[in-house]
């Protein structure tokens, strides 16, 4: 075997050796260090088709059954049952895991190679290795963390803005069902008068006593009334399906709900107040708040990051021959063609899209609060308008009942009467629900009952 030859077989076996003692106590530590707090992988199968539940019972925080529930109570099962919240609270923890990978440090780098003898003086295997830490990385850390801790409370405050609505929607279907059956009622008796009369006529008309143009009004009276009927009770089973459904109840399940709802007077002065508040109490404008600070965070982070990608660490190595040396390493790019110009503009855009929006939306809030107070105060005062007339109409009902029963006035005369009289009542309970779906809104509106939820050290625009 020629001398070359036998320097590289001997070269090849000290360098094997050492190879392998080396790689054995590498995959050793990095084993060590991989398997300690490793996350491990499950399957979750998709669900099959389920079944919604038919009986207010089997809800969770349900009353007894057959209990007549009132507004808040309502209120309390939709925050509890409501599978749009439900899935709308997987948010918060998707927020959470964004919070917790943007705060964790980032990795150091480890670097090595080896060198087989395979010429020449020497008698071992060269060897370099390094370790080296992004320091760019760790001087953008802190905003990033401050990014990612206003954006989760924006989830969080988004998300009690979705809770709100919610019940505001809940509590709009509880007034409209309550006054639609109280108008349901008056129809119906209405209609029943008609239809009497209708029929009464078309046997007269049949009997010849009546033509048909002077039966037509009492015929077209009832076929209104019958079209009006039938198209509020359309309304009112939709109402229906829609409550069940932010129940989370099947459209058929049963819900029982009080006939009458109180109409308390808006103090205006406290609603006022509330509005002075306004951007600390409501959950949106929480949200806007909080999202601003997010991205006044973030132009910080794009900011520092302008500088260049800096790396610092030790870096040792030893040749053929067993000479080693070693010593601090430094890496870094050189910011010719990008200084990051690019995210600092994005991240300063965004951030002035986002002030715009938070300051129309504070004056939007506030504008549609006051055409709110204003239109208030103009349905009650048509409902106490109404009311004179509305007791002069059952008055003069409650004499033709007894003048139609004593045989001084016919039939048509005691139903014209007492369709007028259902008309008024009718728009009394129009303007009822108007009165307090506007209440609802004002409520919903200007945050009535929300905490002051805005963290202090939110930056204001």
């Amino acid at each position: 075997m020629s001398l070359s030859a036998r320097s590289i077989t001997r070269g090849l076996e000290l360098g094997g050796v050492a190879s392998r003692k080396l790689a054995t106590r590498l995959g050793l530590w990095s084993a060590g260090v991989l398997l300690n707090g490793c996350a491990t992988y499950h399957a979750l199968p998709l669900p099959g088709p389920g079944k919604l539940p038919d009986q207010l019972s089997e809800l969770h925080g349900a009353p007894a059954a057959r209990t007549t529930l009132d507004i808040t109570t309502i209120e309390r099962l939709v925050l509890l049952n409501n599978p749009d919240l439900r899935r709308a609270r997987a948010e918060h923890k998707v927020a959470q895991a964004q919070m917790l990978q943007a705060g964790l440090l980032p990795n150091p780098a480890l670097n090595g190679s080896l060198g087989y003898l395979i010429s020449g003086v020497g008698d071992s295997t060269a060897w370099t290795a390094g370790i080296s830490e992004d320091i760019r990385a760790l001087v953008t850390l802190a905003p990033r963390r401050a990014a990612a801790k206003a954006a989760a409370a924006q989830v969080d405050a988004s998300l009690l803005w979705q809770e709100w609505l919610t019940v505001g929607q809940a509590r709009l279907l509880v007034v409209d069902l309550v006054e639609g059956e109280q108008l349901a009622t008056v129809q119906r008796h209405s209609l029943d008068l008609l239809q009497q009369r209708s029929d009464r006529m078309r046997q007269s008309v049949t009997d010849g006593n009546h033509d048909l143009a002077t039966a037509a009004p009492d015929l077209a009276a009832a076929a209104d009334a019958q079209a009006a009927s039938d198209d509020l009770q359309r309304r009112l089973l939709g109402q229906r399906h829609a409550l069940n459904a932010l129940l989370g109840l099947a459209p058929d399940a049963v819900v029982l709900l009080p006939t009458r709802l109180d109409l308390p007077a808006p103090d205006m002065t406290e609603i006022r107040q509330q509005m002075e508040t306004l951007p600390r109490r409501r959950p949106d404008l929480v949200a806007l708040q909080l999202g601003y600070q997010a991205q006044e965070a973030t132009l910080r982070a794009a900011v520092l990051a302008q500088f260049p990608t800096l790396s610092f660490g030790y870096s040792a190595s030893q040749d053929n021959s067993r000479v080693r040396n070693g010593g601090p390493a430094i890496s870094f790019e050189l910011p010719i063609f990008d200084r990051n110009q690019g995210n600092i503009a994005i991240a300063r855009a965004t951030r002035q899209q986002l002030h715009d929006e938070y300051r129309d939306r504070l004056n939007a809030a506030h504008g549609e609060i006051d055409a709110l107070l204003a239109e208030q105060v103009q349905a009650r005062a048509q409902l106490a308008a109404l009311q004179p007339p509305l007791r002069g109409a059952t008055n003069d009902v409650a004499h033709a009942e007894h003048a139609w029963q004593a045989g001084l006035i016919d039939l048509r005369g005691y139903v014209d009467l007492v369709a007028a009289a259902q008309s008024r009542q009718s728009a009394a309970i129009a303007l009822e629900k108007a009165v307090l779906e506007q209440q609802v809104a004002i409520d919903t509106l200007v945050g009535a009952g929300m905490p002051a939820s805005l963290p202090q050290d939110v930056i204001a625009p």
